[in-house]
């Protein structure tokens, strides 16, 4: 049983493009998730830290064969052959590969090379004749060795194999769609964008895209993929992303989402960077759903960012962002305007600052003045109510009679009687205001004591039913 193992491992490790001293084989139970099969194995000290790299199903035997991968290789000599299951008490048998190709041979090393691109040496004949320099030399074996490694070289450049090999990426964090979210893992839009980042940015196979997102699901949404791939056998990484977010992801359609974009607006306490940055991602996921096309992004961001920026009117004037609507700048450049802005409006100013300096002055001598007239306008409480208009006096200001005010009256308007009853009372305020005891220089009252009948009449002569006359009592 272990020879077949061991070639399908050796297989394995040519098409996942691993070292096979750091690679071992183990068997598992069906239902075993990731995590705990990386647990249990980097209880052995020896293999350090152990990533999964694969898993296919073993009909045989039912259970499922998992292809891992090691920090440091696998020691000859005391390789494990088994490991134990911590959780359910069960024995894991381990394979691994007992011969492996010696650092410092080259011709193994070049031998594995070509096996893994599925190249020859024939190859490596053609590329020597298309690049062979020219003899200088009259030893033929210079020349030769000189232009085989010349032919190596430009064959790693042309057919480069992939960053990293496959094992230099960083992982994903683990899913499993439980709520709340456990701390150990991301909300699912975070997830999300990092998972669509590498499907999108990576120049890894679909098959170990598709890999790399089933090692980190678990719980609920490893059964949403399972589904998937049941489903389709063939089916990519982008088809898994969009099954994983109709079911996890927001319901709302993209026309949903850009209502909800245009009724955004900025909080209280939000600073317009912050308010700015909401709304790219709103607008991000109208854009992805549909509900708005790219190119306009620029000029729906401005116009919505006008629009919600309820606390920052100064600061989008001062940025003339209203004149730039058909010439709308991008994301980056309206956001490093705005912080620029930002950071000078809170920059304290320096103490020796002349213009401060000056408004303090300002400030101090205009409380002297206020506090001066508080004091020449004191009037006595006795004087105030020898000075107000007794009840029985007080009379229309429209039609001049008693009874009423300008605000009910509804007869027609007589201004003449007005004016000589408003003279008359000017008069008796002035007699009542010379045998009062206030110690102010003059009454309260807009109308002076040098002041003419006449001049009292054109001050009180305004628009059509309207006389107006201020008294300070």
């Amino acid at each position: 049983m272990q020879d077949p193992l061991t070639q399908r491992l050796a297989k394995w490790c040519r098409g996942e493009g691993l070292e096979e001293a750091k690679a071992l084989l183990v068997l598992v139970p069906e239902e075993v998730e990731i995590a705990q099969i990386e647990e249990t194995l980097e209880t052995i000290k020896c293999l350090g830290r152990v990533r999964v790299r694969g898993r296919l199903f073993h009909t045989p035997l039912s259970c499922l064969m998992v292809l891992c991968e090691c920090k440091q290789s696998i020691p000859k000599d005391n390789a494990p052959k088994e490991v134990l299951d911590q959780h359910s008490g069960e024995r894991w048998p381990i394979v691994t590969l007992n011969e492996c190709a010696a650092r410092d041979d080259f011709a193994v090393k070049l031998k594995s090379l070509l096996d893994t691109e599925g190249r020859t040496m024939e190859d490596i004949q053609s590329l020597f004749r298309s690049f062979a320099p020219p003899q200088r030399s009259s030893d033929p074996s210079i020349n030769s060795t000189e232009s085989v490694l010349q032919a190596v070289g430009d064959f790693f450049l042309e057919k480069a194999r992939k960053p990293q090999a496959e094992g230099g990426y960083r992982r994903l964090r683990l899913f499993s769609g439980n709520l709340p979210v456990p701390p150990s893992e991301d909300p699912f839009d975070h997830w999300l964008e990092q998972a669509w980042l590498m499907v999108e940015e990576s120049d890894c196979t679909d098959k170990e895209k598709r890999r790399r997102l089933m090692e980190s699901l678990k719980g609920p949404v490893l059964e949403i993929a399972k589904s998937v791939r049941e489903s389709d056998p063939e089916a990519g990484p982008v088809e898994y992303l969009e099954a994983l977010e109709s079911a996890f992801g927001s319901a709302e359609s993209g026309d949903d989402l850009y209502f909800a974009f245009r009724l955004m607006q900025q909080q209280s306490s939000e600073k317009l960077s912050d308010f700015l940055r909401r709304l790219e991602r709103a607008l991000s996921k109208v854009v992805q759903r549909g509900g708005f096309p790219a190119s306009s992004k620029d000029k729906a961001r401005l116009e919505q960012l006008l629009r919600g920026a309820v606390v920052s009117d100064l600061m989008l004037i001062n940025l003339r962002l209203r004149e730039r609507k058909s010439k709308p700048p991008t994301f980056l450049q309206l956001l490093s305007e705005i912080r620029t802005e930002e950071e000078y409006e809170t920059k304290p100013l320096g103490t020796d600052n002349t213009e401060i300096q000056s408004l303090k002055a300002e400030v101090k001598e205009l409380k002297a003045k206020l506090a001066t007239l508080a004091q020449r306008d004191t009037v006595p409480d006795s004087s105030l109510k020898l000075n107000r208009t007794p009840l029985d006096e007080q009379f229309c200001y429209r039609c001049g009679e008693k009874g009423h005010f300008v605000a009910k009256c509804q007869n027609p308007e007589k201004q003449s009687k007005v004016i000589r009853k408003l003279i008359q009372t000017v008069k008796t305020l002035k007699e009542s205001s010379s045998t009062s005891t206030s110690n102010a220089p003059d009454t309260d009252c807009h109308v002076k004591q040098g002041r003419e009948e006449g001049a009292v009449v054109r001050e009180l002569h305004g628009a059509p039913g309207e006389v107006s006359l201020f008294f300070m009592y």
